[in-house]
């Protein structure tokens, strides 16, 4: 046996930076993956030359000075850095009734969107100017300094009271949907639908489901930090809160797998490894979602039924089909990196198939391919249910892969024959990999009914961070879940030093 101050299940990103930053703090920290390679959902992997996204792949605020982005002010605590390639326009939005390009700067912005309504043009300004004096408040408090327990409220008042005063005329938006901002101020139909489409590449919920703070963080992040791509991928991102994590005297287990959490009297005590070795700590923080920790990783007995069941029940966001390709670049020196189609203007943007997301990373790192070639990952919503290994499933995953390839055929119309290594991937496969119940993106938990949890549990010292936690889905999100686990286990005055560096 082995004893540690916190041991974290997973290395995703909200597992890395809670186990880094504390680190950071001085505990002695391991983080045990289940996988070969760290990263969980933002892991890269290579075939035949070819290096690919496994999930994210839209960044901001990385490489700037003072950013708002958690993961660069973390990783500045650490010591750590990232190349990165700027971009605008952030990428190109595909209706039926047309295409457009997605430009960081609002005035841009609009103008390209007046070029389908003008109308709908005028009523998004206002539609923006209703939300940026949240994001205006918000970005006066460093996610750094923010922890998820009762002593944040002196830290607020003591430190950044000028923001707070900011904040008070916004307060009814602050757990509102962003819908009632867009019925307040928007009829435009297709603006309305760009809106829900906007909301659902966020949240993976449409205009009516998203938290309004969201939104507004995403219309200033957008328009004020550099949309930016680094170097080598995500997996850039992981190795940077690898090597901070080492340099603080963190430890990284790769392929140990922790099969249960060990729980007695109430307390989380350690894990047990799928080798049966045990690793002891006072402290268990899972990167795994709300539905394998507390189904897979613990014991029935060990929650109180009532809590357990409602965890198990929080409503979950579909899972995905992706195609990954390896394919010829000739010809295609104007290619552009990000890009969303909408096949149907009939069908809702929701709907399995619809909707396609684009991510081209070899346009800003020519490293993730064999030279005169590129790399795409191409991903859409679809349900996990119906799915089996059985003797029609490479069938089936090729038939489902069509609504991709069409999608990419908007962009590159030769795609097929241009070909070099074709990769599917399905709800099986999501959930396989990444270790995700049924696959899933993550939790639906629609604005005005629920919030995410928070990183407590009803076990003394087990905690919980990443994308089913507060403040939720997305790499700036899951990231902040991190931070606020990590500070609430140290000493306020520990988590000021930090942000006075920072600062």
């Amino acid at each position: 046996m082995e004893n540690f101050d916190v041991i974290v299940i997973g290395s995703g990103i909200g597992g890395l930076t809670a186990a880094a930053l504390l680190s950071r703090y001085g505990k002695r920290v391991i983080v045990c993956e289940s996988h070969t390679v760290a990263g969980g959902a933002a892991h890269n992997f290579r075939r035949q030359g070819f290096e690919f996204d496994s999930g994210p792949s839209f960044y901001c605020g990385l490489s700037e000075a003072r950013s708002l982005n958690p993961v660069k002010q973390v990783l500045d605590i650490l010591g750590e850095s990232l190349q990165t390639v700027p971009y605008d326009p952030l990428g190109h939005y595909h209706f039926p009734e047309g295409s457009f390009a997605v430009y960081c700067n609002y005035q841009r912005y609009r103008e390209e969107v007046a070029t389908v309504t003008p109308q709908g043009a005028r009523e998004l300004q206002q539609f923006e100017k209703r939300l940026l004096p949240l994001y205006e408040a918000m970005k006066g408090i460093p996610t750094l300094a923010l922890r998820a327990d009762w002593q944040l409220i002196p830290v607020l008042l003591g430190r950044y009271l000028p923001s707070l005063w900011k904040m008070l005329p916004n307060l009814p938006l602050v757990q509102s949907s962003v819908g009632s901002v867009m019925d307040a101020t928007v009829k435009d139909p297709w603006v309305r639908r760009l809106i829900d489409l906007e909301c659902f590449l966020l949240s993976g919920l449409k205009a009516s489901g998203t938290i309004a703070p969201e939104v507004a963080f995403m219309l200033g992040e957008r328009s004020n930090t550099a949309i930016e791509y680094p170097l080598g991928g995500g997996s850039a991102i992981i190795n940077a809160l690898i090597n901070g994590l080492k340099k603080w005297g963190g430890e990284l287990r790769l392929g140990s797998h922790v099969e249960q959490i060990i729980v007695e009297n109430g307390q989380a005590i350690g894990v047990k490894l799928r080798n049966d070795e045990i690793l002891q700590a006072p402290i268990v923080i899972s990167n795994a979602t709300i539905w394998d920790t507390y189904n897979k990783l613990l014991l029935p007995e060990d929650l109180p039924a009532s809590y357990r069941q409602a965890a198990l029940d929080t409503p979950a966001v579909e899972s995905f089909m992706h195609l990954h390709l390896g394919f010829r670049g000739e010809g295609l020196e104007n290619l552009t990196g990000h890009h969303v189609v909408v096949h149907d203007a009939q069908q809702d943007i929701s709907v399995p198939g619809n909707t396609c997301m684009i991510s081209i990373p070899t346009v800003w790192d020519a490293s993730l391919a064999p030279e005169n070639h590129h790399v795409v990952h191409a991903y859409t919503l679809e349900p996990f249910a119906g799915w089996e290994k059985d003797r029609d499933y490479e069938e089936k995953k090729k038939q489902k892969a069509q609504t991709l390839y069409r999608a990419i055929e908007k962009v590159i119309p030769d795609i097929r024959k241009r070909v070099a290594l074709e990769l599917i991937g399905t709800p099986l496969t999501h959930a396989r990999y990444l270790r995700r119940d049924r696959g899933t993106y993550g939790p639906a938990i629609a604005a005005g009914k629920g919030m995410f949890p928070s990183n407590n549990t009803p076990i003394k010292g087990l905690y919980r961070v990443g994308d089913s936690t507060m403040p939720g889905i997305g790499v700036p999100a899951v990231a902040a879940s991190g931070i606020l686990c990590a500070n609430s286990l140290v000493e306020t005055s520990q988590v000021m030093e930090l942000v006075d560096l920072l600062e």
